[in-house]
């Protein structure tokens, strides 16, 4: 029913592909935690060389561990801190091949190496943002940040404030 893992090439039919799977998931489910818990794991089926995936969720003014895929997380993370706090402050999208070059990064997890951060807005409020770590150094391309933002975009129509 659901493409795992990506092979290489071409990612833009890939991620269309990951949208349109997304979406008749989510189709009818008014229930956040479970819809962004179904978006982790498909994400976590779909994309190749990573270690974590999930969400962090925008509540009593910082950044609180939601759905994910992965090794334990940090729970808290301030809003301006890490780079999910950086991204939930700017609410762009961030790219960072190198962790560890990455002043004040946040180490939940000692493998990972790389990391995208894609916020999540709904009804233009901040609601959170979704974080994927790799251990591989650069592992993220624009053409992830592409599909990943368009990831995000079909689960915010099924995300409720």
């Amino acid at each position: 029913m659901f493409q795992t893992k990506n092979p290489s090439g071409d990612l833009a039919p890939k991620y269309d592909l990951l949208a349109k799977q997304l979406d008749a998931l989510l189709e009818g489910e008014l229930d956040n935690v479970s819809n962004l818990s179904n978006a982790s794991a498909l994400l976590n089926q779909f994309l190749e060389n990573i270690n974590w995936c999930g969400f962090y969720l925008v509540k009593n003014n910082e950044l609180l561990l939601g759905p994910f895929q992965g090794l334990p997380a940090c729970v808290h993370i301030p809003l301006g801190k890490g780079v999910c706090g950086t991204v939930a402050q700017s609410k762009q999208t961030l790219i960072v091949e190198d962790v560890h070059a990455f002043p004040g990064h946040i180490a939940c997890d000692s493998a990972s190496q790389s990391e995208i951060v894609v916020p999540i807005i709904v009804d233009n409020v901040l609601y959170g943002v979704l974080d994927i770590d790799s251990p591989i150094k650069g592992r993220f391309s624009k053409d992830d940040q592409a599909g990943l933002e368009q990831f995000v975009s079909v689960l915010t129509d099924h995300l409720y404030l």
